[in-house]
């Protein structure tokens, strides 16, 4: 389905952008285009993979001339461009508006109007019984993207979204920060130990998202089963991948808009969710504004649903946790003692 396409990356200088290149740049796609707006990591990033199929485009989501212009052309878009960081989000809300929910609007509008194939949305966890503004932008984005779903049947286009948890060693995430505080002799920092996340790699993230790609239908969300673990868990699984269990740990309590447990399907959703062995589908409500009444039978499905959440999933303890940490490459060296490296690498 890639051969001789041209893929659109938003938000593209990022941890899973760099993550598909390393996966799809030397495969069968004529070109993958980089819109983001940071020149520095799209030079960085051109001068690390120095490939001709890769083209790179500066602009801001938020800017609908700059999407437009990065879409002609464009057969298939993830669309990964966000503002992530919880407390960042918590101080500048409207930041987070203008990125999350009115950048996909923007994104979503280029696509159709290019008769784009196909359109990933990626979502997280937070967008779920969402308590921070970060997870209501997200929320908010899902729903842009349903809507924009809608009646595009027959046109060729096909928008549909991902939700994931945690993505191991993804920029800006703890177990880079881990390392970080190892190698200059400080103390693990915890937010809360009883806290739980769930886990992913990046790896999962991109099998998701391709996997969104080949089953998706218009509206439909996929949500990935991933196993969870507590944060002593992963600070002491850290620990033992770097062979200091002794290494001090501190805690210093929950920051601005953080939960003590992630869910990745509501109780409704999972109601409604079909289940596909290795992953969620969450359809759409295709009902229009003509309501009728629920039937007595999917009322009492939605009152026996469980949500789906870091607490009741699969729980990893240390020794899980630190195979799952072994599936990371930076890891890998790290523990076999490999000086510098770091999860960019």
């Amino acid at each position: 389905m890639f051969d001789d396409k041209t893929l659109l990356i938003t938000g593209g200088t990022g941890s899973f952008g760099n993550a598909v290149l390393r996966r799809f740049l030397d495969s069968g796609l004529r070109e993958i285009r980089i819109l983001s707006r940071d020149e520095k990591k799209q030079d960085d990033m051109r001068k690390k993979y120095a490939h001709p199929k890769l083209k790179f485009y500066i602009g801001d989501v938020r800017d609908p001339r700059a999407v437009a212009g990065a879409m002609r052309g464009v057969d298939y878009c993830f669309h990964a461009a966000a503002l992530k960081q919880v407390p960042s989000c918590e101080f500048h809300p409207m930041e987070a508006v203008r990125t999350n929910v009115l950048g996909t609007e923007n994104v979503l509008d280029a696509a159709i109007t290019a008769g784009v194939s196909r359109v990933i949305c990626l979502s997280t966890d937070k967008a779920v019984y969402p308590i921070n503004a970060m997870g209501i932008s997200k929320a908010m984005m899902e729903k842009v993207m349903v809507a924009a779903s809608r009646n595009l049947e027959g046109t060729g286009t096909v928008i549909c979204g991902t939700r994931y948890g945690n993505v191991m060693a993804s920029r800006g995430s703890v177990i880079p920060l881990f390392v970080d505080q190892f190698r200059a002799g400080k103390a693990f920092t915890l937010t809360d130990p009883a806290m739980t996340r769930f886990m992913m790699t990046l790896d999962d993230a991109v099998e998701l998202v391709l996997y969104a790609f080949e089953h998706g239908r218009n509206g439909d969300i996929f949500v990935q089963k991933a196993p969870a673990a507590t944060i002593r868990v992963l600070a002491e699984a850290v620990l033992a991948v770097l062979g200091k269990p002794d290494h001090p740990i501190r805690e210093i309590g929950t920051r601005h808009g953080e939960k003590l447990y992630e869910a990745l399907l509501s109780r409704e959703e999972r109601a409604g969710a079909e289940d596909l062995g290795g992953y969620y589908r969450i359809p759409p409500d295709g009902r229009d504004l003509n309501y009728t009444k629920f039937v007595e039978q999917g009322e009492a499905r939605i009152q026996a649903a469980e949500d789906y959440t870091s607490h009741n999933t699969e729980r990893l303890d240390v020794a899980g946790m630190q195979a799952l940490l072994m599936k990371l490459d930076f890891m890998r060296r790290i523990a076999a003692g490999e000086q510098n490296v770091t999860a960019e690498d």
